[in-house]
């Protein structure tokens, strides 16, 4: 009974060996705590670097530089050969900016167009913000491959960024160099440094949003000051458009004004490209055009593809902001910022910053108004002030002395004295009639109708001869007023008056010649006036100013023409000729 006993299996010893084939809970413990001591290890080793890293990430505050920095520290960290970060946009369903490392330019431009994260593993990412590590990105079965001319990518290490608890975007790092794949300790790595890159994103998004208020502060303030100076109105809405373009980094900054035949016309265009649209009237029939006379501002994702746009205008542009100029509930007119198209779409604060903006271009146009009728009405003032002057003391006064001259000639017995005494008597009656003419243009204003395109360039040429000292000789060549159109005559005058004042205030010039001639043919084979102004002046100097020149040249361009300078009337080709031309 002992020996049977004593050769039953021991019940304990039975239960501490594990079943056969089963693995050995000591040995896989002890394996764990081997790969932790070593994770420990290389992490500890491996502080330094990361501390070196993070120092890196938080240095500058500019958006674009830090999220560079992110990348090249991310792939150096975790020993990648590429690394990206996709800016998920507003809406949270694509991304709105892509930057990345590894990548040079000739494989960029192979590559084309950038991902928009609406597809594939970075579009899955953005759907479900989390920590993903591919040994074959490849066999990933939410992978939807690269597009031609693309680099080869097999390993894979994706990590969210978190900006104030909200998803920025992913930080992706590809291609774990020496063939391996990103290991546990790269995991932890990147983790962190994203939580610092989160941080630094941060301030670097508040740094931004400050610069970009002070810039369109900047610009509002500018705009204010243009419309208020006093100066030409078309050269204060040209102001308008040109800040908008430069603040909103638009490819054209566009201001459109109510049309006499209903809708909006483009009345002022900023824009690196030659453009025709200047003039253009948008009908009232358009759906964009009833919103913003409504007051509401239109934000379009493709000019090129809206069923509301203007095809044949908005066919290069991509996103646009479409903002009423309204103050007071009044609305004067609206201001148009597209982008190119495949441009990034505009943010919800680009958006706030120029509604804003266009809102303080109303009330300085509405001032600007206000202010020109002020001038216009202390005008009005003087001229009746000059008429009754003119009335009163010069007309009583020349009378009298006619009644003197008509008693001292009958009284003088020389024919001679007489006969010159009568002649004065007749200048005289010929003198009272021209000044009670003028007194009587003086109390009915200005006329309503507008005058001629001839009859305008001989005003400015008549103003212009005040300041200069002589009158500039002039000539018309064709059919100026009945040929040239109302738009392309108004920037005509606007070129004249500033070549003019060019030549009194810079070209020391004793004679000016003026020609307009309406029967040019412009280069693409359309018909156009040409208008030069040429002068025997001291020329254009070296280093010399070129705002005016510039002007002029922009007026050209944006109706389809071109403007430049060419020898003048001095000796040897000495002195200036200014020339402008533009379509009929």
């Amino acid at each position: 009974m002992t020996a049977a006993a004593s050769d039953a299996p021991d019940p304990l010893e039975a239960a501490s060996e594990p079943p056969e084939g089963a693995p050995d809970p000591l040995e896989a413990a002890t394996r764990a705590t081997r790969s932790l001591q070593g994770l420990s290890t290389e992490l500890t080793a491996r502080v330094p670097q990361l501390l070196e890293a993070m120092r890196s990430v938080g240095t500058g505050l500019e958006l674009h530089s830090t999220l560079d920095r992110i990348c090249e520290t991310a792939a150096e960290l975790a020993d990648a050969r590429y690394a990206a970060i996709g800016v998920v946009d507003d809406e949270g369903e694509g991304l709105s900016d892509f930057v990345t490392f590894g990548v040079d330019e000739d494989t960029a431009r192979r590559i084309g167009h950038r991902p928009d994260g609406h597809a594939g593993l970075l579009g899955a990412l953005i759907r479900d913000p989390q920590t993903i590590r591919l040994a074959d990105l490849s066999a990933d079965p939410r992978s939807a491959g690269f597009p031609p001319g693309h680099p080869p990518m097999r390993t894979f290490l994706g990590v969210p960024i978190r900006v104030q608890g909200e998803i920025f975007g992913n930080l992706y790092l590809a291609e774990k160099r020496g063939g391996g794949e990103f290991n546990d300790y790269d995991v932890h790595m990147v983790r962190v440094l994203a939580t610092e890159a989160g941080i630094a994103i941060g301030n670097a998004r508040l740094y931004e949003a400050a610069r970009q208020r002070e810039r369109w502060i900047d610009g509002s303030v500018a705009v204010t000051t243009a419309l208020l100076s006093g100066g030409d109105a078309d050269d204060a809405l040209a102001v308008v458009a040109e800040q908008a373009r430069r603040l909103a980094d638009a490819d054209a900054g566009i201001v459109l004004l109510p049309a006499e035949e209903g809708g909006l016309e483009i009345v002022a265009v900023s824009s690196p490209r030659s453009t025709k649209s200047l003039g253009v009237v948008i009908p009232p029939e358009s759906a964009v055009v009833k919103e913003l006379l409504e007051g509401e501002a239109v934000f379009v994702a493709d000019a090129s593809t809206d069923p509301r746009m203007i095809s044949r205008l908005t066919s290069s542009y991509g996103p646009s902001m479409m903002l009423p100029l309204q103050s007071g509930g009044r609305v004067l007119g609206a201001l148009a910022t597209p982008r190119v198209r495949g441009a990034r779409q505009f943010t919800e604060a680009e958006r706030t910053l120029a509604t804003q903006f266009a809102s303080q271009a109303a009330l300085a146009l509405m001032m600007a108004d206000a202010q020109r009728d002020r001038e216009r009405l202390a005008v009005y003032e003087d001229r009746d002030r000059i008429a009754r002057d003119l009335h009163d003391l010069v007309i009583q006064r020349l009378f009298a002395t006619g009644m003197m001259l008509e008693s001292a000639q009958r009284k003088s017995i020389v024919p001679a004295v007489r006969e010159g005494v009568g002649k004065a008597v007749d200048e005289l009656d010929v003198t009272i009639q021209e000044i009670r003419t003028a007194i009587f243009a003086l109390q009915q204003g200005p006329a309503e109708a507008p005058s001629g395109l001839r009859t305008r360039v001989l005003r400015e040429i008549n103003m212009a001869a005040v300041p200069l000292g002589f009158k500039p000789a002039h000539r018309f060549l064709g059919a100026i007023d009945s040929t040239v159109g109302e738009l392309t005559g108004k920037n005509l005058i606007a070129a004249l008056r500033e070549a003019l004042s060019n030549a009194f205030r810079h070209a020391e010039a004793s004679r000016i010649e003026v020609v307009v001639d309406a029967g040019v043919t412009l280069p693409d084979g359309s018909a156009g006036v040409r208008l030069s102004v040429a002068d025997d002046g001291i020329g254009i100097p070296a280093g010399g100013r070129r705002s005016g020149l510039r002007n002029l040249a922009r007026r050209a361009e944006s109706l389809g023409g071109a403007s430049w300078c060419a020898p003048g009337l001095g000796e040897d080709g000495g002195g200036t000729t200014v020339v402008w031309e533009a379509p009929l």
